[in-house]
This record gives structure tokens, C-alpha cells and sequence, in this order.
């Protein structure tokens, strides 16, 4: 790097299963996007960053001309859970500073990262997200709301079988849920059954609120969870308020969860069960952050908001690999509308099969 100089760092969390805290030592980042949508500028000595998700940052090379060391290491809030607890690192170096034999025998200084299970950080991270509003791209958070959903999402515990235990905690093999229904994908992808009326794929009668009430971040909570290939069908451009809540089921954790085909405004997160009547009280409807994956805090919740006019098939799932695999999916379909360019495109003949 030149001294003096402003550089744009484009940080893309590609890790299958862990979310990093992110750090360039004894330079300050400015971060302006997230997920290729612009934020009102704000300046972090870190980064809290997830699978799937994108930051761009603003660097000054305003230090005096070293080597420096830039460090990314795992956040991991849950409980009793294993992660990779290494350091991955890479050196920043100034132009013009030599490389010796004797700067090869003195590392640079590392930066400071906050510790691995530091949820603080991470919430006093991601509480500055705003989106950037001028005149020429404003903010259209939807305000009349015709769908409001409650997504419950959880760790689970299953049965081998009735007879044979499995080697995983307590004899049982790990899951992973919404709103109690771990998805199973079908053989027949659901956008081609959807598009040719193929019956018997999927099934439309999602949940849209947990079928039980429950205290989700209470303490001792059961297991269940049962396999299914549901969806929600949205009308097009309906309104949606889509509530993700955390749950202490088996082990809370921040899931960073991903909506395909849209990008949706974050109005809301906390900690603790969702409180419908007074939690939207405290909704940001002035600049909410756009995002595509957002992380659901520890026992805690996150509301978006979105229009649904994009028809066609997507998915949402958590971006952590492992809880996908374990069926923390689930689908919208979202119908078409009034006129040719708002309704689906026709397959194209060489379409591949899944």
C-alpha cells in the first residue's frame, strides 16, 4: 500500500460454518455497503461478518510505512458448541518497506479482535447499520403490511430410530428447524413442480407463526421437530413482515439467515422473546439497513420487511452449512402478477435437471 492513500476493501465472509470478527491492526475501517448495498458511513476498529454476507470498507494507508498484520478469527456464541478456534492472518504491507532477512524474524503487531463468544460486540458492531438516503435513492420501507409472518428457528435433537440409538448427544442425531418443520428437499426441485403443476412435491401449508407458543428462550425446552417439505404462498406485491426469533432449543446461537431473490430492510432486532404489541414501537421505518443475510442475534429476534415482487420460487435458509443440512430451510413462492414482465419467465429448453 502507499501512504496517504484511500483503498475499497470488498470482504466477503466465505466460510462454510463460522462468522468471523475481522481486523486490520492499528488502522480504522470505514464501512459504506453490505451485501452490495450502500450504508451510511460509519468508521469500526472490527468487523463482525457471516457466512454469505459482504462488506465493503473504506482503508486509509495513514500509519507510518510497516508491515501489518490483517486477522480474522471464528465469533461463536452457542453453548457448548465446537469451532474452529484458530486465527487466519495476512500482511498488509507498505510500499517501500524492505523485506529482510531481519523483518522476517519480527512479526508484526496482530489487531485486537474481540474474544470468540463476545456478543456484545457484535450487537454494538451491527447497531450502526443505516442505510444511506439522498434524494436520488430513497428508502421505501414498506409501512401497510398484508402478511406478517413468525419464524421460529431452532437446533433440534431426533431419533436415530425406535431401536437403534446414534452415536450424537444423548443417542440422538442433530436437526435443525423453522417454526418446528426441518425441510426435506424433494427429488423434484420445487420451482419445475411449481412452474408445471407437479402434484405431490410440496406442500403449501407452512406454518406462518409457530405452531406451538412457547417461552423460545427459556431454559429446558424439548426436542421436537418433525421432516416436511412445506411452503408459504405471497401474493405479488404483497407487504411482508417476516419476525426471525432465536430459540434456546437444545443451543441458541447467531444464525445468519438468507432470503434468495431478494434483498429486505432490517427494522428491528433484540433479545428475548418478540413482544407483538410493543417491540414494533421501536421499529426503524426512517433508514433501516437493506441487507440480503442477516444474523439473528443469541436468543434473540430480527423483523425485515420486503415487497413481494419477484415471482418465483425462493429460499430461505440459515447461511451456518450445517444447520442447512440439517433442514433450517424453508420456501416462498411468490405468485404472478398482472402483466408479462411480473410473471415468470418460461424455462429455457436446455434447463438442467436437479
Amino acid at each position: 500500500m502507499e501512504r496517504g492513500r484511500r483503498y475499497l476493501l470488498r470482504i466477503i465472509n466465505a466460510v462454510m460454518d463460522e462468522e468471523l470478527f475481522f481486523a486490520i491492526a492499528n488502522h480504522t475501517l470505514t464501512v459504506v455497503a453490505k451485501d452490495g448495498l450502500y450504508l451510511k458511513h460509519f468508521k469500526t476498529r472490527y468487523l463482525m461478518i457471516t457466512p454469505g454476507q459482504s462488506m465493503d470498507v473504506l482503508l486509509h494507508a495513514n500509519q507510518q510505512p510497516d508491515r501489518y498484520f490483517l486477522a480474522a478469527r471464528a465469533y461463536s456464541s452457542a453453548f457448548g458448541a465446537g469451532f474452529d478456534n484458530t486465527t487466519t492472518t495476512a500482511i498488509l504491507q507498505y510500499k517501500g518497506v524492505p523485506l529482510t532477512e531481519e523483518s522476517n524474524q519480527t512479526p508484526p503487531v496482530l489487531p485486537y479482535l474481540p474474544p470468540y463468544n463476545h456478543t456484545e460486540a457484535t450487537t454494538r458492531f451491527t447497531s450502526q447499520f443505516r442505510s444511506l438516503i439522498s434524494d436520488n435513492r430513497p428508502v421505501n420501507v414498506p409501512v401497510k403490511i398484508d402478511t406478517r409472518l413468525l419464524y421460529a428457528i431452532s437446533v433440534n435433537l431426533l431419533n436415530c430410530s425406535d431401536d437403534k440409538p446414534c452415536s450424537g448427544p444423548f443417542g440422538k442425531r442433530f436437526s435443525s428447524s423453522v417454526n418446528n418443520i426441518s425441510f426435506v428437499n424433494p427429488s423434484i426441485d420445487i420451482l419445475i413442480a411449481y412452474y408445471l403443476r407437479i402434484g405431490g412435491v410440496f406442500e403449501a401449508d407452512f406454518p406462518r407463526n409457530p405452531p406451538t407458543e412457547f417461552n423460545y428462550t427459556g431454559e429446558n425446552l424439548p426436542f421436537t421437530t418433525r421432516f416436511g417439505t412445506k411452503v408459504v404462498v405471497l401474493d405479488y406485491n404483497s407487504s411482508v413482515e417476516l419476525v426471525l426469533q432465536g430459540t434456546n432449543v437444545l443451543a441458541s446461537d447467531n444464525h445468519p439467515i438468507h432470503l434468495h431473490g431478494y434483498s429486505f430492510f432490517v427494522v428491528g432486532s433484540g433479545f428475548g422473546n418478540f413482544d407483538r404489541s410493543k417491540d414494533p414501537l421501536r421499529y426503524n421505518l426512517v433508514d433501516p439497513p437493506e441487507e440480503t443475510t442477516v444474523g439473528v442475534p443469541r436468543n434473540g429476534w430480527t423483523a425485515v420487511r420486503f415487497v413481494a415482487n419477484n415471482p418465483g420460487v425462493w429460499l430461505l435458509h440459515c447461511h451456518i452449512e450445517r444447520h442447512a443440512t440439517w433442514g433450517m430451510n424453508t420456501v416462498f413462492i411468490v405468485k404472478d402478477g398482472p402483466t408479462k414482465s411480473s410473471r415468470m419467465l418460461k424455462p429455457p429448453s436446455d434447463l438442467p435437471s436437479c
